[in-house]
């Protein structure tokens, strides 16, 4: 199997894309750990990898909610709502990330992934702020990388359109279409309309490039941004 005798940690596997990277990941004979742990709480992820003997996969899935964030004009947001979400996230993935990789230098190895989506790279209007945190989130695992691929650890984000199958996509398309006067299915439709293929992610396209990309034939992938959009904003 692809990740046998690998650990991966999750943040955020209670979520419906953790749950399934998770269920990927250990299908593909990795040792998955997911225990609640703040990924906000510097102390706390640390005190939590601690107590394993090793990380050779990170991967922050963590969300928020998104009603207050998206679906508002940004001349009617607040300060507080449009930074929200660059706070949470890129803090969240900071930290996470940050611990991860100072236990992989000393092992020479590791892989450190993160999810984003595609306002990453185009103008979508009424996203608030999660267009600059999941931009940001890309830039940072580019760092990461440059930083550290030297010394055996990859970095690298998988950036996906929505995924319809998620509450989260179910909230957000709810917002937006609220907010232009149409129906989720019909904003959905226009969404997918901007693909190649004429539709959305699922979540075992996610799941799948993640354990390839985290496994040892992936090794080419690093400091990079592997495009899952169908061809709606490319690499």
């Amino acid at each position: 199997m692809q990740l046998t005798n690998k650990t991966a940690i999750i943040y955020g596997a209670n979520g419906m894309v953790g749950t399934a990277l998770a269920r990927a990941f250990t299908e593909a004979g990795a040792t998955v750990v997911a225990a609640p742990v703040d990924a906000l709480d510097e102390a706390a992820i640390d005190k939590h990898l601690a107590t394993l003997e090793r990380v050779d996969i990170s991967v922050n899935a963590i969300g928020i909610a998104q009603t207050g964030i998206q679906g508002i004009p940004l001349v009617e947001l607040s300060a507080d709502a449009y930074l929200k979400p660059v706070d949470t996230y890129l803090r969240a993935h900071f930290l996470t990330a940050r611990a991860a990789a100072r236990r992989m230098v000393a092992q020479k190895s590791g892989v450190i992934l993160a999810h984003t989506a595609n306002p990453a790279a185009i103008a979508i209007p009424l996203m608030g702020g999660m267009t600059p945190a999941w931009a940001a989130i890309e830039m940072l695992m580019r760092t990461f990388s440059v930083e550290l691929a030297a010394r055996g650890i990859r970095a690298l984000t998988l950036r996906t359109t929505g995924l319809p199958e998620t509450k989260t996509i179910d909230e957000v398309y709810a917002l937006h279409a609220k907010a232009m006067g149409t129906t989720k299915a019909e904003f959905q439709a226009m969404l997918e309309s901007h693909t190649h293929r004429g539709r959305h992610n699922t979540l075992a396209e996610l799941a799948s490039a993640a354990v390839f990309v985290a496994s040892d034939a992936g090794r080419g992938f690093t400091g990079t941004v592997l495009d899952l959009t169908g061809g709606m904003t490319g690499a």
